[in-house]
């Protein structure tokens, strides 16, 4: 049994008979009705978007969403981002701030960066990761992709497992 099956079908191209345009025209139509249209939650908090800078007229969430690069201007489409992008408000939608048990279906922990604190969502077999930058009274959604290599998977758990012990460790 597929433990992931709660999550929208994958976005394939190959359904689209190979048209780009076609495609990406629906995955932005995905991301408008998820994001732009809808008002998501995550928690008790507002989900907002990172709406700078702009490419094609498309926000810069959405860009983070589907491609990959460190360099805003140069970054590279990724289609396994793209065959994705339905699950990422079903991930933020189904967060618990709570620990999460073995049969959770997202894992989750955070990391700092700087000032902010970035929350990890995982779905349990760390194959997709979903970060959220949270502000003070409302979330960005920051960048979502699938993981490919095991061990990018085994160094994803290492960090969510070590977060938890750190976070039983404080509690004692």
């Amino acid at each position: 049994m597929d433990e992931n099956n709660w999550l929208p079908e994958l976005i394939l191209l190959e359904d689209f008979s190979g048209n780009w345009e076609n495609y990406f025209q629906t995955i932005y139509q995905i991301f408008e009705r998820d994001f732009e249209n809808a008002k998501p939650r995550f928690g008790k908090y507002q989900v907002n978007l990172k709406r700078h800078p702009t490419y094609n007229g498309k926000s810069a969430t959405f860009w983070h969403m589907i491609s990959e690069g460190k360099d805003e201007t140069e970054r590279t489409l990724d289609i396994r981002r793209c065959e994705r992008i339905a699950w990422i408000k079903p991930m933020l939608e189904n967060f618990c701030e709570v620990k999460p048990e073995n049969s959770s279906p997202i894992l989750w922990w955070i990391e700092k960066r700087g000032n902010e604190e970035r929350y990890h969502l995982v779905l349990p077999d760390f194959s997709y990761l979903v970060v959220v930058a949270k502000r003070r009274d409302f979330v960005l959604p920051w960048t979502a992709f699938y993981v490919e290599y095991k061990h990018q998977r085994r160094k994803y758990k290492k960090k969510y497992e070590m977060f938890w012990e750190e976070m039983e460790s404080q509690k004692s």
